[in-house]
């Protein structure tokens, strides 16, 4: 293939069809038709539904318009993200894809620093896939903060809120990203020896003060007692994603080194493996201890109430069934590629619904114990008695699935210009 030189990367010359048809990219046009019909009904349950347009309700009270207006407001017909509800699946994909993508960058960094020679060579390609999977979070979060009214976080700068702190956060994190990427495919090596350590420690501060500002986030919400007393919730969030991120680079290294490069990918695997193995233990060891520290009214809704059975599948998909298997997979001599796939499915799977959990389980209370007397309903002083839990629309869901077709064409495109996952001496 044809290649021309920019800044020291060399680029392909894709054919147009190559680079807008290819397999990964098909898949990523169905993905993303199916989240862009759900952005569709997103905005029309938001600015045209009857209850958000009856401006004419106390001069027309008995018109069949208003009526159903009032209908959809009451009875929650109308509109994706419910009051009782405020932080719903997009929240949880949000964080997922998030946490697992700097998750993986972050994990890169780390082995780059300690002189890991595999993760080296395959550096590029992991990072572009954390990138691309980073991309997909911010789709999603997208949606969630309007983004048709998005222009006023930039006008409106809150410095002290958690979420306009992501403004600010990806506005440096993903050039940086950026940066470090071009300096693993440049052929200015000159330059990348000199830079290369200050990068990398700086690619780990900024990734801990990406999750800094995410936990500073969740804790935040006082009135959410899973959140704010999660003991040390920013080294929570990493621990976990570093246990979703493996088993993303687990299936990513299968999928792309297996069968071409037999003798890399066994060097890889077995040492995410291990990997793998250290961050299930840990993340074991800290649910283990966590629930001693929460408030335990949240505490009895997670272990014993309406989320107990969605916690002991989250256990067994993200712990026990890829220990079990990696362990096994890690005593065989050569490794088991179908322990090392089920296992890393499953981690995926696992990891996903814990972050459903600390969502929706987050807001099984819908108020602070201001009087000291008990959680209290909205707008009533009476003593809540139950949580409230609202499933996700079909058009949320739709936006996830869109999500993931970011990440495809993502990856996709950064691949055919730039053959990331290609083996590189580092």
């Amino acid at each position: 293939m044809k290649k021309f030189e920019l800044l020291g990367i060399e680029i392909n010359k894709v054919p147009l069809t190559q680079l807008l048809f290819n397999k990964t990219m098909l898949l990523a046009y169905v993905l993303l038709a199916i989240g862009v019909y759900g952005i569709y009904d997103v905005i029309v349950e938001r600015y045209f539904i009857d209850a958000a347009n009856a401006f004419d309700a106390g001069m027309h009270p008995g018109s069949v318009h208003v009526a159903e207006a009032m209908k959809e407001a009451i009875f929650g017909n109308g509109g994706e993200v419910k009051r009782e509800e405020p932080w719903t699946i997009y929240i949880a994909n949000y964080m997922y894809m998030i946490y697992s993508g700097s998750g993986i960058i972050f994990l890169v960094a780390l082995a780059e620093l300690f002189n890991v020679e595999i993760i080296k060579k395959t550096a590029a390609g992991f990072m572009t896939l954390g990138l691309a999977i980073v991309f997909g979070g911010l789709f999603t979060i997208a949606m969630d903060l309007n983004i048709l009214h998005m222009q006023w976080m930039f006008l409106t700068p809150n410095l002290g809120a958690g979420m306009w702190l992501m403004l600010p956060l990806y506005s440096v994190y993903i050039p940086f990203v950026i940066f470090e990427i071009y300096l693993l495919l440049t052929n200015k090596h000159d330059l990348v020896k000199k830079i290369a350590f200050g990068i990398l420690i700086l690619s780990v501060l900024i990734d801990i003060v990406e999750y800094y500002i995410q936990a500073k986030l969740f804790n935040m919400n006082t009135a959410r007692h899973l959140w704010t007393t999660y003991p040390n919730l920013t080294l929570y969030f990493i621990i976990s994603a570093f246990v979703a991120s493996s088993g993303i680079m687990i299936l990513y290294s299968m999928i792309t080194y297996k069968k071409n490069f037999p003798v890399e990918f066994k060097q890889l695997s077995g040492f995410l493996v291990k990997v793998a193995l250290v961050c299930i233990v840990l993340l074991a060891a800290y649910e283990a201890t966590a629930f001693l520290f929460i408030d335990k009214n949240w505490a009895n809704v997670i272990l014993f109430g309406r989320f107990k059975y969605d916690f002991y599948i989250y256990m067994f998909f993200a712990i026990a069934v890829p220990f079990l298997l990696l362990l096994l997979s890690y005593i065989k001599e050569n490794g088991s590629v179908f322990f090392m796939t089920v296992a890393s499915i499953s981690i995926m799977i696992g990891t996903y619904i814990g972050r459903l959990i600390f969502v929706y389980g987050g807001n099984a209370y819908p108020m602070s114990d201001r009087f000291g007397t008990g959680f209290e309903k909205y707008s009533e002083y009476s003593i809540a008695k139950s949580f409230i839990f609202t499933p996700p629309s079909i058009s949320e869901i739709f936006v996830i699935v869109g999500s993931v077709g970011v990440v495809f064409m993502v990856y996709a495109i950064l691949e055919n210009f730039l053959n990331v996952s290609k083996i590189r001496e580092h």
